[in-house]
């Protein structure tokens, strides 16, 4: 956490850009200003904004919100810290996706856990939110699990009672995930599973896509032979399209995501056939 020294220290050598904050005419330059901050460093917080520049704190609440809206920061508790650069085409770690909406993706995890019920066969994906499904299965005895992804198998392992297959193959450093020709042929052995399938972009006319062409193929195979696929992912996700495409909305059988689903988005799902479940 940032001490009001170190503020103070920032905003001195800022001094010039916290006089246009407090000078500002019209809610447009001001929120042009709040991202001028976050560029300058990573995280602001709203009483820190409120007490140098003596802008209310309820006006900056209201203009952290809109922007965060805009998907052009990510609110924080108290304050805002600066949004990665979105690049479809770019593989971002999965480190540092852990980094993002990890309390929608809690949230998630907890509400696809519900879907589960003692006995099942089931398979998770690689990614973040898949991960947080694995952290909510503590109340099953009796699961059967297949995943591509090295920190899911190790999630389970907690757990000690559950038959848990991690496919083997190439390993993606960035996804902490298993690929390549030896992960499919192992994955074809499997089918009839509720699958758990991470996404990095969705939209209607696209439907789900990745910047990775080995784990296109993978998802590919996974969907084929699921008895049902339910994605799992937060509302930034919507609206993206990536290079590689994976499966048309239609061939997703629910979709499990935060209420912050962007206007129209649950309607269009259900015309398409998917269930949509929000949290």
């Amino acid at each position: 956490m940032v001490n009001d020294q170190m503020v103070k220290k920032w905003y001195m050598v800022n001094d010039q850009m916290v006089n246009d904050f407090m000078n500002s005419s019209s809610a447009k330059e001001r929120r042009a200003l709040i991202l001028r901050l976050l560029e300058q460093k990573e995280e602001v917080q709203v009483s820190e904004l409120s007490r140098e520049t003596g802008i209310s704190e309820v006006t900056i609440r209201k203009d952290l919100t809109i922007l965060q809206n805009r998907r052009l920061l990510v609110r924080t508790r108290g304050g805002a810290m600066r949004r990665p650069v979105e690049n479809l085409a770019e593989d971002t770690a999965i480190d540092k996706k852990q980094m993002f909406n990890f309390k929608e993706k809690e949230r998630i995890g907890a509400e696809a856990a519900k879907m589960i019920k003692e006995g099942d066969f089931i398979m998770l994906d690689s990614g973040t939110t898949t991960l947080e499904v694995a952290r909510h299965l503590g109340k099953f005895h009796d699961l059967h699990i297949v995943t591509n992804a090295m920190n899911i198998a190790t999630e389970l392992m907690a757990y000690k009672h559950f038959d848990v297959i991690l496919l083997g193959g190439n390993v993606r450093v960035n996804s902490h995930s298993t690929v390549g020709p030896l992960a499919l042929s192992l994955l074809r052995n499997f089918s009839g599973y509720k699958l758990f399938l991470g996404v990095d972009s969705f939209s209607i006319e696209n439907g789900v896509s990745t910047p990775s062409l080995e784990e296109a193929l993978l998802n590919q195979i996974m969907i084929q032979q699921a008895a049902q696929v339910i994605a799992v992912f937060d509302s930034s996700k919507f609206n993206k399209r990536s290079y590689m495409h994976i499966a048309d909305a239609g061939e997703i059988d629910c979709i499990i995501t935060d209420r912050a689903i962007p206007t129209g988005m649950i309607s269009k799902l259900k015309n398409a056939g998917v269930e949509v479940r929000t949290v």
